[in-house]
């Protein structure tokens, strides 16, 4: 007999280990994520807690089917892309399951990005709508004015006239979810490459549920009785989890925050919506021990922390720890394999590691010729596991390069010690992850170059006080230039003004020349 798409779209044998997913035909990521829960009795449960008040699974339901059925009113069709500028608030959920409970491709994009930014992805995508937050319309309406000419519904998410909330007040609160399949294309996220050029990264209906279950429930033991706040935003991979995809699947509770995270309103947030499971990234744990020596919020709520991002230091974790009682389980994930793969899990934590593998995934790590090296031997870090991107969209070389069969060249450098656990080295070509989050060195070049006084520039990534790795910038002058604090302090401010916030070098040195290959090609392993 045809299982019940409504009823079983998946099941999970949780008596192996690692779990073993089986999905109907027809599936559709949103039934289990969304309408599951009604049928399971969770109606009146609260699903998200904000400042703008609660909604539960049942208004969630609601509003998913209603936005659905609007974007299909725009003329957006099944497998047309919709991009989403919008902050961590409801109406993202609506957003993201309505796209893919009407057959839309939802791809959310980074809010802090520049208008040049997002009309190259608007371009790239070929995507039928954007749809946008107001406090993002400075930077998105230009992008669309500039993007290639096309038929594409654009709107903001609320506001007078024609937006997102008073299409959804129009529309059915009745929708059925498009048959689709476990490996059908679902979501995309932009992953930035090593040219600096964003690329789409292609993530099939069956990636979230291998990641909320394996790493979610099977690593973190999230329950229905979980409340979760997660200081990395919804459009980062490792956001989208931590703050959409665990929760719902559990039947939990998420708490989200729509102002850029500070170590203040995450400390803040955390005292008055009382989570249980907090996930952070270095940077913000570090500037949240520096508050916490001058504030004492309450934190009694969590019973557990989570790191990932990029490699926690473990100082970092060591003061953490003295100073909350709480664990920090650092792991590494990528935008590729959707969330984490590798990880310390309660009660079995090596600080300064990334842990050992989630199971359910398979990571090796590889020399230049692909073979395996032994402990204790740096090499590439490759992984295989049920979330990993079918491809880059429209870049095949890359996809080439990234995804080989089975295995995913994850582009870090690993090590692994005598008991299995693996420690970050670096990254195996030269892009910076800043904040947790991927950044070209060559982009941040191009706009110093651009400056009236500067000739040439390298960007390479450098530890702080606190062991994260920032920018800092090497800078050749024009002639007639002359170097000085004033000058450095332009250039940073030049910086900022042009790229997204985290972006701009925190040190600027100004020197005769860089160092160079034979063909001219900037050696930054030098500078570093």
């Amino acid at each position: 007999m045809a299982r019940d798409l409504t009823l079983a779209p998946v099941t999970v044998d949780r008596s192996r280990s690692p779990p073993i997913l089986d999905f109907a035909p027809g599936f559709n990521a949103a039934v289990p994520f969304v309408d599951r829960h009604l049928a399971e009795g969770r109606g009146a449960k609260v699903a998200i807690r904000s400042a703008a008040g609660d909604v539960t699974y049942a208004e969630l339901a609601e509003r998913v089917n209603r936005c659905g059925n609007a974007l299909r009113g725009l003329g957006i069709e099944p497998g047309q892309r919709l991009l989403m500028v919008v902050k961590d608030c409801p109406a993202f959920f609506y957003l993201f399951w309505g796209a893919i409970k009407a057959g839309i491709v939802p791809v959310p994009l980074n809010t802090i990005l520049r208008a040049e930014d997002y009309r190259g992805m608007i371009d790239d995508s070929a995507c039928s709508a954007v749809v946008w937050s107001p406090e993002f319309a400075a930077e998105v309406e230009p992008a669309l004015a500039a993007a290639r000419p096309a038929r594409r519904a654009a709107l903001p998410t609320e506001g007078p006239g024609r937006s997102l909330e008073a299409l959804l007040a129009e529309a059915s609160p009745v929708l059925r979810a498009v048959p689709a399949a476990a490996t059908a294309t679902c979501f995309w996220l932009f992953s930035s490459g090593s040219t600096g050029r964003p690329k789409g990264v292609v993530h099939r209906h069956r990636d979230m549920v291998a990641t909320s279950e394996l790493f979610g429930r099977g690593v973190l033991g999230i329950g229905e009785d979980e409340v979760i706040f997660s200081a990395a935003k919804l459009f980062f991979a490792y956001g989208l989890g931590n703050a959409m995809t665990f929760p719902l699947w559990a039947g939990a509770t998420v708490v989200l925050l729509d102002a850029r995270p500070t170590a203040q309103n995450t400390l803040a947030t955390i005292e008055r919506f009382r989570p249980s499971l907090y996930f952070g990234v270095p940077t913000l744990y570090a500037a949240q021990l520096q508050e916490l020596e001058r504030s004492r919020p309450d934190l009694s709520s969590i019973r557990r922390c989570v790191s990932a991002g990029e490699p926690l230091p473990a100082d970092v974790y060591r003061r953490w720890k003295e100073r909350t009682g709480l664990d920090i389980l650092d792991g590494i994930g990528s935008t590729e394999a959707l969330n984490t793969f590798v990880s310390n899990r309660p009660g079995d934590v090596r600080p300064g590691t990334s842990g050992r593998p989630v199971p359910g995934y398979e990571v090796r790590i590889v020399d230049e010729a692909g073979a395996e090296v032994g402990t204790g031997v740096p090499g590439r870090l490759q992984v295989k596991g049920p979330s990993t991107a079918a491809f880059y969209w429209n870049n095949p070389e890359k996809t080439a390069q990234t995804m080989r069969g089975e295995w995913l060249d994850t582009g870090d450098t690993y090590l692994r010690d005598a008991d299995g656990y693996y420690q970050h080295c670096g990254r195996s070509d030269d892009m910076l992850k800043v904040g947790g989050i991927w950044c070209s060195p060559i982009e941040i070049e191009s706009r110093l170059v651009s400056h009236r006084g500067v000739l040439e520039a390298a960007v390479v990534g450098r530890p702080d006080a606190a062991g994260l790795v920032k920018p800092e910038a090497w800078v050749v002058l024009r002639d007639g230039v002359a170097g000085s604090p004033e000058l450095a302090a332009e250039l940073m401010a030049f910086c900022k003004g042009h790229l997204a916030p985290y972006k701009f070098p925190r040190q600027i040195h100004f020197v005769a020349e860089l160092p160079k290959t034979a063909t001219g090609k900037i050696q930054r392993f030098r500078l570093r």
